[in-house]
């Protein structure tokens, strides 16, 4: 018989790389040990692709899962590209076969036909919960167990009344480690018949198009405050100019989110080329649409990727970038630095680096010193817009 490792073995195998990495930074949390814990007594009845794992940040679950209870044949879907990598790589420590153990998938009916037992580490956003629940109950077995962990400081009672939209019994469980896992059953069958809500779509007075957004795309189908300061300046500097040659030819949207920006770049900059990328699923499907409905999709060129690496050195005369600071439901100042320092070598000389950030966060120095001669645009009480201009 295979002898498995323990949970605390299986665990201090694993790492966060390539994803952001601190000393404070861990691979797996309480959360991660609960669900496994919870879930279990369900392994046995399992037969290969049953089971179903959402959300896992860095392997923990599809890793417990297949290496302290042997379960393989596992379909996950992790929305970040850097969870898949680190998955990946964490697989790859614990020297397991992944074409045996895992398939990544997007969240759609492939990732959930026939599935009965699904694993969920809760989303931040409500909207991200409410598509996977969706998605569940309409495609999963109807018999389908769901356990959604989280940590007691990251839940709330809208969790489990989203829940309750599409299973006919929800509860919680008791808190462990301050973490805690909530149970939901029996998906009910309006839930298995309607049509799904997502895409979202919204308008805003200042666009000229609607945007797209998955339960997951950062921010919604709105237009941010921060995005909108940026584009102002923007639009300020080049109206009037179309055509001019000191207009960018060559523009990154780094993080596109719903594709606020590059849709707004195409459209300001009709002979422009746009690369817009993003590590999320949700956001590269949104980024689609939204250049799809507003007639500039031939235009702009769309990947889920980290950071800049989809972009060849000196290409861009111009990166938008609205930086994140977040990696998962951790804030984090790394987050936003590697894309920062990502952007000097895409920028050709002389390209411009123009930024938004919280003012409170402090980047200049950052981007003084990775871009070059820095000058503020715009700032109110919430948001800074700093352009940097690339050395010759």
């Amino acid at each position: 018989m295979e002898e498995r490792m323990t949970l605390d073995e299986c665990f201090a195998m694993l790492g966060r790389d390539p994803d952001v990495d601190a000393p404070e930074l861990f691979a797996y949390d309480a959360a991660d040990q609960l669900l496994l814990e919870t879930a279990a007594p369900h392994f046995a009845a399992l037969s290969p692709d049953e089971l179903v794992v959402i959300g896992d940040r860095h392997g923990a679950l599809t890793l417990g899962a297949a290496q302290v209870y042997g379960q393989r044949g596992i379909r996950t879907h992790q929305d970040p590209v850097l969870g898949e990598r680190a998955l990946a790589r964490n697989a790859e420590r614990l020297g397991l076969d992944t074409d045996d153990v895992y398939r990544s998938l997007p969240l759609d009916a492939a990732l959930l036909t026939g599935a009965r037992l699904v694993l969920v580490q809760l989303p931040r956003a409500l909207d991200a919960l409410d598509e996977i629940a969706a998605w569940i109950a309409k495609t999963a077995d109807p018999g389908v167990i769901v356990l959604a962990g989280g940590r007691d400081k990251h839940m709330s009672r809208s969790m489990n009344d989203i829940l309750a939209r599409y299973f006919g019994e929800v509860s919680a469980g008791r808190g462990v480690r301050k973490a805690r896992v909530l149970t939901a059953t029996q998906p009910l069958a309006s839930a298995a018949g309607a049509t799904l809500a997502f895409p979202k779509w919204g308008r805003d007075r200042e666009l000229s198009f609607e945007l797209a957004a998955f339960g997951a795309t950062f921010g919604g189908p709105t237009f941010d405050h921060g995005s909108r300061l940026m584009l102002a300046g923007l639009r300020a500097e080049h109206a009037g100019r179309a055509g001019d040659r000191s207009a960018p030819r060559r523009i990154v949207d780094l993080g596109c989110g719903n594709g606020v920006l590059a849709v707004s770049a195409a459209l300001l900059f009709p002979e422009a080329e746009i690369i817009a990328t993003d590590q999320s699923h949700a956001a590269v499907a949104a980024t689609r649409l939204t250049a799809e409905r507003a007639g500039v999709a031939d235009r702009i060129t769309v990947h889920r990727a980290d950071g800049m690496e989809a972009v060849a050195d000196g290409w861009a005369d111009l990166v938008l970038l609205n930086p994140p600071f977040h990696t998962g439901a951790i804030v984090h100042a790394e987050v936003a630095h590697r894309l920062i320092k990502s952007c000097a070598r895409v920028l050709a000389p002389g390209g411009e680096l123009r930024i938004v950030f919280n003012s409170h966060m402090r980047y200049r120095p950052l981007v003084e010193r990775h871009i070059g001669t820095t000058r503020q645009v715009d700032r109110d009480k919430t948001f800074t817009v700093l352009s940097s201009i690339r050395a010759q």
